[in-house]
């Protein structure tokens, strides 16, 4: 089956995606849109317990399985203290830090499902009254949510409905520039859930798939267990779709799409890395070959989980991961079409 770019479809499918909150261990809504979107496309699915939806096409070959994985869970933060003042004391949840959320604005998604606006920001903010304004850490001590509220005590602001272990969830900030860049949060790793979903309506009303092929999108991944269970039996390659991290020494850019050999978990499979190369050069997609020193991903939580899987991982590049990110059409286009290219080709021997 040729492969057909779907741009605009992917983008839109995308901005929907990050403009719902989904911290992980909040991804109720985002998990919704999920499976209406499965359930539009006509395509069967289950849900597992931890709330992880695995979507399934059947192939010629229903013996041996193939997997694709992408996460819509994202970094967030929960209500740690109310302060006498008022504002709110923050847990991060996800590997981030807390300069990368300063001057955001934020949502408290309160028990009784009532939604408050914030601003993240430094206790120290005013320099007319801090010295240290531009030296204090950035750290759980000095950063606060500033609440949109006429609350000056923590008293007030519980009657608000306020507590602690609300989840705070962050603006994203979509963007489409002319010239084809995608600025947003959450574009890790909801830039390739978008691509899967696109890839998973396309293949169900199109060619007859080699292999019958799973769809799994996590809720977990950003807390390290988003795709080790519920993994077929019968899946020989499990391939994670997730950002290209870029910054100094790497060879991911936000034009190509950028295939994994090693994280700070190993090694991902040679051979089927190397097929995924082989793949790129037969089908003349733009790529990168990385190494990503601080980067984990659902295909290696599953290694690490026990599963006997052939595992790699591949995805658009990012710029500015778990900050303000940044990618390019050029590279979404590019993971979609070496996706295209590998769930159309046949399992390695």
């Amino acid at each position: 089956m040729a492969f057909n770019w779907k741009e605009q479809e992917t983008i839109s499918t995308l901005e929907k995606l990050v403009k719902i909150p989904s911290p992980s261990g909040y991804t109720m809504q985002v998990m919704d849109f999920v499976t209406s979107f499965f359930d539009q496309a006509t395509i069967s699915y289950i849900t597992s317990n931890k709330g992880g939806v695995i979507a399934t096409i059947k192939g010629q070959d229903d013996k041996r399985h193939r997997l694709l994985t992408a996460h819509v869970d994202t970094l967030g933060a929960m209500v740690k203290e109310i302060k006498p003042s008022g504002r709110l004391k923050l847990s991060l949840v996800g590997g981030f830090k807390f300069n990368a959320i300063e001057g955001e604005n934020c949502l408290i998604h309160t028990a009784s499902g009532e939604i408050i606006t914030g601003t993240i920001l430094l206790h120290q903010t005013t320099v007319h009254v801090y010295r240290d304004s531009g030296t204090a850490e950035r750290s759980a001590d000095n950063m606060e949510v500033r609440l949109d509220l006429k609350c000056g005590s923590a008293e007030e602001v519980r009657k608000q409905g306020i507590e602690v272990g609300d989840f705070v969830s962050f603006d994203p900030r979509f963007t489409k520039t002319e010239s084809g860049f995608i600025k947003s949060r959450h574009l890790d790793d909801k830039a390739s859930t978008a691509l899967l979903l696109e890839l998973a309506k396309q293949a169900a009303n199109g060619e007859v798939l080699p292999q019958t092929t799973h769809f799994y999108i996590s809720n977990n991944e950003e807390i390290g267990y988003g795709g080790n269970s519920n993994i077929p039996i019968e899946t020989e390659e499990y391939i994670a779709v997730d950002m290209g991290a870029i910054g100094d020494g790497q060879a991911s850019d936000e034009f190509t799409v950028s295939i994994c050999a090693k994280d700070s978990s190993g090694p991902y499979h040679y051979g089927l890395t190397r097929q995924l190369i082989a793949l790129a050069k037969d089908q003349d997609i733009d790529y990168k070959v990385d190494i990503y020193p601080y980067y984990g991903s659902d295909a290696s939580a599953a290694i690490g989980a026990g599963a006997d899987v052939k595992h790699a991982l591949f995805g658009p590049g990012i710029e500015a991961s778990h900050a303000y990110e940044r990618t390019h059409t050029d590279s979404l286009k590019a993971t979609a079409a070496l996706l295209h290219a590998y769930i159309y080709s046949p399992l390695g021997s």
